[in-house]
């Protein structure tokens, strides 16, 4: 198999530009995953992956692997270590990506059972703490998560390398904001998280089905709209000096209660 070696390669440009602009990967409905087990998280998930590009030497190292994504994968290119570097996101590269068709989880979401937990996202903008946050989502058995518009790209490669692997199987879906979610589905029973002496104690609610527990901004938190659609204030007691938790530590605590 011949080494692709230029940065004009129109599969290298393509591959570089997905992994920089959630605009052009909106655009071409395609996003990068990148490491040896994402990659292969992806294949097993059952997602599209479009392009392989690996290292020589990550073939060999990986060889199973390798044999497994080439076969599975609609193309695969073999690629320079410097060429990968370019394309890479990491600092420290494991020379296994690809690029893989954006996943339409709406109708999956539309049937999920009626007695389900979800968790929503108010324009939540660090990809490291959405990763995270589909992490626990998808280990705790959250049936689905919602997110607004305003959130951070779910196809950012650090989202998608951050849920190690949760991206691929666990439903989303984007509305343009959470307070117009909720009004549309009042079915659900829906819970703010927030800083406020005034909220119910988290360790002393008893989430009525179906229900959705609402995190916000990780500077500003819930948007004011977010709070009033919201059926109940809730917050997470804490004996500390600190006044708030980061946000994906905020959602583990939360998605602990609401499913255990």
């Amino acid at each position: 198999m011949p080494i692709l070696t230029s940065k004009d390669n129109k599969h290298i440009k393509n591959a570089a530009k997905l992994k920089k602009s959630a605009k052009y990967r909106k655009k071409c409905g395609l996003f990068v995953a990148e490491g040896v087990r994402v990659c292969i998280d992806a294949m097993l998930s059952g997602v599209e992956i479009e392009a392989f590009f690996v290292t020589g030497e990550a073939a060999e190292k990986n060889s199973a692997e390798y044999e497994k994504l080439s076969e599975y994968s609609n193309s695969t290119f073999t690629v320079t270590p410097e060429l990968f570097e370019y394309i890479s996101d990491t600092q420290n590269p494991q020379g296994f990506l690809c690029i893989i068709k954006t996943l339409d989880k709406s109708c999956q979401f539309d049937t999920i059972k009626v007695n389900g937990k979800f968790i929503a996202l108010d324009n939540m903008q660090d990809p490291n703490n959405m990763g995270t946050v589909l992490r626990s989502c998808e280990a705790f058995g959250v049936s689905g998560v919602i997110m607004s518009a305003d959130c951070c790209d779910i196809y950012s490669p650090k989202v998608v390398r951050g849920s190690m692997g949760a991206v691929f199987r666990i439903p989303f879906i984007i509305c343009d904001s959470i307070a117009d979610f909720l009004s549309e589905n009042k079915e659900l029973n829906s819970y703010a998280a927030v800083v406020d002496s005034n909220a119910e104690l988290l360790t002393e609610v008893s989430f009525d089905l179906p229900c959705v527990a609402v995190i916000g901004n990780e500077g500003n938190g819930l948007k004011p709209q977010t709070i009033s659609s919201c059926d109940r204030k809730i917050t997470i007691p804490m004996s500390g000096k600190a006044e708030s938790l980061n946000a994906s530590a905020a959602a583990a605590i939360l998605i602990w209660e609401m499913t255990k």
